[in-house]
């Protein structure tokens, strides 16, 4: 069975297989899992309404995971660049997290932030060696479905992750669901190392302090490297501004929609259920547009939407609209989240050189993860320093939306040579 038509591709490699398809979107399924559970509802309501942390000891600890996730993603994306392949590198860092989310809830509060700032640096890491397994598993003329659907089928993840919670927190607990999250994370992602065939490499590869500091070495010449393709460092830029918003309403959502909106923790779950049936219409349905009107113009399409959700989300706080306004609004965020990472990852593609995609999918890594060192802090700084409060905080990530709009619109997406 093929992924799209039948024949080689790309100079002679065999098209991937369905087979190969739905194994890689699989880990997309089980990497969600982990961001549901653990970074957007669970773990973030674990430390601030069971164990009394606060929304900055929470929002620090996932931009100290982001920071130093800024300062190696290209590093990383370079050595695998180097090796020639994606998935021993996907592999050690998914047990890694896989290990270290089992252990949350161990040693109390501040043991705990300490391993989520881990497990959320090797989730990270994981992401930026599975974006790059895509041309693996799509060609050319499919690959924003095949990405859309990645995105639609790994937001089913967080449907289990939650529904999960919602059937086992009140007999495990929250630990106990940490648990369980680990366990669904590993299970999910073995079909990916199992059925995804890469290129083999035509020499060995080794790791050695010399290969490392050589993919060190490379990020110095990556983003001189990367003004020399039309739109790159603007797309980069745009991608900062939207990434922001959008990473930190996942880290947050769980605590605005319980303590602002007036949510119990059992409608919360529920509104997160609805929200991920729209990340999954969302993700197919925004990747099927970016195949047939282009990634560019999809994505500003997307930013609209987010424009309007973000400004739905401070007016029902502020002027205390009844909450259950928020039903709709969830669930258009959800296909907006969908439909970000459905446009995000092939617009990428048109403007990434193939010899280089490691290295600048660890560029385009790094961009996105120094946004989410931005955006927690941010939400941290606004709520519990200046005292402005959560929808403030909100109303700022709006402002960020906006300027990304504006700076999208000046990329083009049109075939490189």
């Amino acid at each position: 069975m093929r992924a799209s038509g039948a024949g080689p591709y790309a100079g002679g490699i065999p098209a991937p297989t369905r087979l190969a398809v739905v194994s890689w979107a699989l880990y997309d399924l089980a990497n969600t899992v982990f961001s549901m559970n653990i970074v957007s509802l669970y773990f973030s309501l674990w430390v601030v309404n069971v164990m009394g942390g606060t929304d900055a000891m929470y929002g620090n600890a996932a931009a100290l995971s982001m920071l130093l996730m800024v300062f190696t993603a290209p590093a990383l994306g370079a050595l695998s660049d180097q090796a020639g392949r994606r998935k021993p590198f996907l592999l050690v860092s998914t047990l890694a997290c896989v290990t270290l989310t089992a252990l949350l809830g161990l040693g109390g509060l501040s043991v705990s932030l300490v391993v989520f700032i881990l497990a959320n640096y090797m989730f990270q890491a994981g992401l930026i060696f599975y974006d790059a397994l895509l041309p693996s598993v799509s060609t050319p003329e499919n690959r924003g479905r095949v990405g859309g659907f990645g995105v639609g089928l790994g937001y089913l993840g967080s449907f289990l992750g939650v529904g999960t919670g919602l059937l086992l927190l009140e007999r495990i607990g929250y630990v106990g669901v940490f648990r369980v999250s680990a366990l669904l994370f590993l299970v999910f992602a073995v079909p990916c190392f199992l059925f995804v065939t890469e290129r083999r490499p035509a020499g060995r590869f080794s790791l050695s302090p010399a290969t490392i500091a050589g993919a060190f070495g490379q990020i110095r010449r990556t983003l001189p490297r990367a003004r020399r393709y039309p739109g790159l460092v603007r797309f980069l830029v745009g991608r900062f501004l939207y990434t922001d918003p959008a990473n930190t309403i996942i880290v947050f959502m769980g605590i605005y929609v319980t303590n602002e909106i007036g949510f119990s923790e059992g409608q919360a779950q529920r509104l997160l259920l609805l929200a991920i049936v729209g990340a999954v219409a969302g993700g197919l349905g925004w990747g099927w547009l970016a195949d047939r009107i282009g990634p560019r113009r999809t994505l500003l399409a997307v930013l609209c939407l987010w424009i309007g959700i973000l400004a739905a989300a401070v007016a029902i706080a502020v002027l205390h609209l009844p909450g259950g306004l928020f039903w709709p609004v969830a669930l258009l965020a959800g296909a907006a989240l969908g439909g970000l990472w459905a446009a995000d990852r092939p617009f990428m593609l048109h403007l990434t050189p193939p010899a280089q995609l490691g290295e600048f999918y660890g560029l385009y890594s790094m961009v996105g993860r120094f946004a989410a060192v931005v955006g927690p802090f941010t939400w941290g700084f606004v709520v519990d320093t200046l005292g402005w409060g959560r929808p403030a905080a909100v109303a700022v990530l709006l402002l960020f939306m906006v300027a990304a709009l504006f700076v999208i619109r000046g990329v083009d997406d049109g075939r490189r040579a």
